[in-house]
């Protein structure tokens, strides 16, 4: 089976995106549905847990995004040595993988812990409000480790193209945390605390499932074994020049998240916060099946770069990018569409159900920028796997602050547009830096092709 995914990202890149996209766009799915079902299990407790957990929104995409961002860095490094037919180096590559996993576990784990209270207060965050944040922050911040191996060893098994065995994991471990939530939440009487510890203990045992193949049972392609470890700083180097931007990318992310949230909560106070981050709970969902075709854009880009194949290299991005645009507008028209009905399910109690026209209106507004952002995605993931991280990172910053930030600010005080400011800002922004990053990225490959002589 490791040598047919191996052969399958050699082969015709628009086949192998697409195949590798499906199981990789199920798996995020499902692990967004920790948070939906989170989201769905906390609102039972009432608004001030539901904005409690709000502020915790984008600590926890650092958190989340480094593990994912560092399990990117694995999969652009292998990708290139499998492209290139380098099996040593891929292996040795899987195995300083694992060395960066858990020294970043232990150092994020320690300052975030230490940091939490000061920087939920800096975000607004007080009174009930903060001991909700707090408490469902604590247990996601100790339970990092199995967040950081969870999301980098996926990584190393995206790198040789070996995505089904992940989603079954991901299957396995969201059942589990559905069925833990209430009985945590409510049988346990661990309220907001409940929800995250369960997020923790599903994601313990997809790192455990996932290790035992690489470690024990050894039946991945690439081969990790600690016998005879050497610290290899040029493959440490290889791998974070796209783990770091790419963790970066996350810490960037959720800086403009914070800037969302104090200009909503000036704007509309708890209502508007608890507004925005129960429809951005929908618009991460919404946006994990792109993410999804650029994680296999990853592994196919790096591929055939590893192997210097310019016009695979163009067809895997472009096949990305056409992929993504047609999936984003069905999922724009669903989201527009049925606002409404998506909106009641995360506000279904009496105390909650005020929370309903502004959450539709959120997702009218805000979420049609999807449509290009299926363009862009694929473009960012492209970068890293080519091994530019740092490209991605840049693209980042312009569409979450520089392009999102001052229309928001121009919107809601310049034409007094309120929280629908906010909302379109974030549409427009995006789309706008979207079209920017897939031209710069037709650009490169162009530059490419030219240096590779095909």
């Amino acid at each position: 089976m490791a040598n047919k995914n191996v052969e399958l990202m050699r082969g015709e890149p628009e086949k192998a995106v697409k195949k590798l996209a499906i199981p990789i766009m199920i798996s995020m799915i499902l692990t967004a549905l920790y948070n939906i079902v989170d989201g769905i299990w906390v609102a039972g407790l009432g608004p001030t847990a539901i904005a409690g957990i709000g502020f915790v929104t984008p600590i926890f995409m650092v958190l989340n995004g480094a593990s994912v961002g560092l399990g990117n860095g694995a999969t652009s490094s292998i990708a290139r040595f499998i492209g290139a037919k380098n099996h040593e180096k891929a292996n040795e590559s899987a195995t300083q993988s694992f060395l960066i996993f858990f020294i970043a576990s232990l150092v994020l784990t320690a300052v975030f812990i230490i940091i939490q209270e000061p920087l939920l207060k800096s975000y607004g965050a007080a009174g009930q409000t903060l001991n909700e944040a707090v408490a469902y922050a604590t247990p996601l911040f100790l339970g990092l480790i199995a967040l950081m191996f969870s999301n980098g060893c996926s990584g190393i098994l995206r790198g040789e193209g070996d995505m089904k065995r992940a989603m079954y994991v991901v299957v396995a471990t969201v059942i589990l945390n559905a069925s833990l939530d209430p009985i945590f939440i409510y049988v346990m009487g661990w309220g907001s605390a409940g929800a995250s510890l369960a997020t923790v203990i599903s994601a313990l045992i997809a790192a455990a499932i996932i290790m035992y193949w690489i470690l024990i049972k050894k039946d991945t392609y690439v081969h990790v074994t600690f016998k005879n470890f050497k610290f290899n700083s040029t493959l440490i180097k290889d791998i974070l020049k796209v783990g770091i931007p790419s963790s970066l990318d996350m810490l960037i992310m959720a800086i403009a998240m914070s800037i969302y949230l104090i200009l909503i909560s000036q704007v509309g106070g708890d209502y508007g916060i608890a507004t925005f981050t129960t429809g951005q709970r929908l618009y991460l969902f919404a946006i994990m099946p792109l993410t999804a075709i650029g994680s296999a854009v990853i592994a196919v880009s790096g591929s055939a770069y590893g192997a210097r194949n310019g016009d695979y290299l163009s067809r895997a991005h472009k096949f990305g990018a056409k992929f993504g645009l047609a999936l984003g507008t069905a999922i724009t028209l669903i989201l527009v569409i049925f606002a409404t009905p998506l909106a009641t399910i995360f506000a279904y109690t009496p105390e909650t159900a005020g929370l309903v026209p502004g959450i539709a209106e959120y997702l009218q507004l805000a979420c049609p920028t999807l449509i290009l952002t299926g363009i862009g995605i694929p473009s960012s993931f492209f970068y890293q796997g080519i091994g530019k991280g740092t490209y991605s990172l840049m693209f980042t910053v312009l569409r979450e602050i520089i392009f999102v930030v001052p229309l928001m600010q121009f919107l809601v005080f310049e034409l007094n547009l309120g929280l629908v400011g906010v909302w379109l800002g974030l549409c427009i922004g995006r789309a706008i830096a979207s079209v920017i990053n897939y031209i710069f990225a037709r650009y490169e490959i162009k530059r490419i092709r030219k240096n590779f002589g095909n």
